[in-house]
């Protein structure tokens, strides 16, 4: 995984769980990996892991098993789909548009390259 300097680590990490969570990878209910099996794989301190799980504790998408490990709430993807959607909308999306602005870049321009991205990207899910 490469981080991008313009964001927390933490919070890149809790994003890219988020998104196994979204994609199926990762069940509702389903344990997932532990803090130093994610550090490993991604190549982080298990501290910054730690920091990415509680930040999902906090948001109910993720709970801890004491002794056990960490599980995917039953509601986790409509957690993560309403903390992410009020995030997108409130603060990238209105990045977007003043770029689309800026650049002259047309909604019609936007959606082609939208049914592309997702056509190539994540054909498999909606099949």
């Amino acid at each position: 995984m490469e981080f991008r300097e313009n964001e927390a680590i933490y919070l890149q990490i809790a994003a890219y769980i988020s998104e196994h969570i979204l994609l199926g990878k990762w069940a509702q209910e389903e344990k997932i990996p532990s803090v130093r099996e994610l550090a490993v794989q991604l190549e982080v301190n298990p501290n910054t892991v730690v920091r990415a799980y509680e930040f999902l504790q906090n948001k109910d998408v993720i709970y801890n098993k004491r002794g056990i490990g960490f599980y995917t709430s039953d509601d986790a993807r409509e957690k993560i789909k309403a903390y992410s959607r009020e995030r997108f909308l409130g603060q990238e999306l209105p990045e977007l548009f003043r770029n689309m602005y800026l650049l002259d870049i047309k909604m019609d321009e936007l959606k082609k390259r939208y049914e592309q991205f997702i056509t190539e990207n994540y054909q498999s899910r909606n099949s």
